[in-house]
């Protein structure tokens, strides 16, 4: 699914990433930890192709293609989908419409014509049921006067009708009370399957209480210094981060 090899990366002539190697399976969950600074979320806006962070050596595939050439448009096309830790609000554009519009952008891409209202419809209504999300909420204001809990249930309710190969959650629970953190456990679960593969960034051990992930990987310094199973997380959350300085 994804596949990276001595990943270098930089922004403003500033090297955040140091030669990073990972190897995303579908089907598998795997989480990515390590102290402020370490390089998660610069990780993340590689991936997704932020046009901020320059990769200036290494290679990223998905699905065996090389995305070195191609923008975030055409990267989320592909089939990623990154969960931001702010989503922006869009007044006067619905959940719905936001939703149809990207739907419809992805199957251009892909030389499909726009998806038939009645069928957008009843996916719409299966997601939606599937996360138990209230029609009501269908018709608000994209993130517009959202808590922090409805707008991390929009961005899984966006994965859920996008359906993306590989979704990255960049410390999407960060400032969650434990019940926003439980709506997007409860729907990572319950859309990650067999033919897709979730990344989740995060710098503590909770959200993993609830997304149980099949590999977890230290970062520090812009490299992976250690890794393990879900176990792993337990044992930084008990050590701290000072004790994997000696790793480096």
């Amino acid at each position: 699914m994804l596949t990276i090899e001595n990943l270098h990366a930089q922004v403003d002539g500033k090297a955040i990433l140091n030669g990073i190697d990972l190897d995303v399976k579908a089907g598998e969950v795997h989480a990515i930890m390590g102290p402020n600074g370490s390089g998660k979320s610069t990780l993340s806006s590689v991936i997704a192709g932020n046009e901020d962070y320059e990769v200036t050596q290494g290679k990223l595939l998905l699905k065996g293609n090389d995305l070195a050439e191609l923008d975030a448009e055409e990267r989320a096309h592909l089939g990623i989908f990154l969960s931001f830790q702010y989503p922006v609000e869009i007044p006067g554009v619905t959940v719905t419409n936001f939703i149809k519009t990207a739907i419809n952008a992805n199957r251009k891409a892909q030389g499909l014509e726009e998806m038939p209202a009645s069928d957008l419809l009843k996916k719409i209504r299966e997601k939606a049921k599937l996360l138990e999300i209230d029609s009501k909420f269908l018709s608000r204001s994209l993130n517009e006067g959202f808590s922090g809990g409805e707008k991390k249930r929009n961005e899984i309710f966006q994965m859920a009708m996008l359906e993306p190969a590989l979704s990255i959650l960049d410390e999407t629970d960060s400032g969650l009370d434990i019940d926003a953190l439980k709506i997007v456990a409860n729907g990572v679960n319950k859309l990650k399957g067999k033919h897709n593969a979730v990344v989740v960034i995060t710098h503590y051990q909770r959200l993993l209480d609830y997304i149980v992930p099949d590999f977890v990987h230290v970062l520090f310094d812009g490299k992976i210094v250690k890794s393990g199973t879900k176990e792993l997380a337990h044992e930084l959350e008990k050590k701290g981060y000072d004790w994997i300085k000696e790793l480096a």
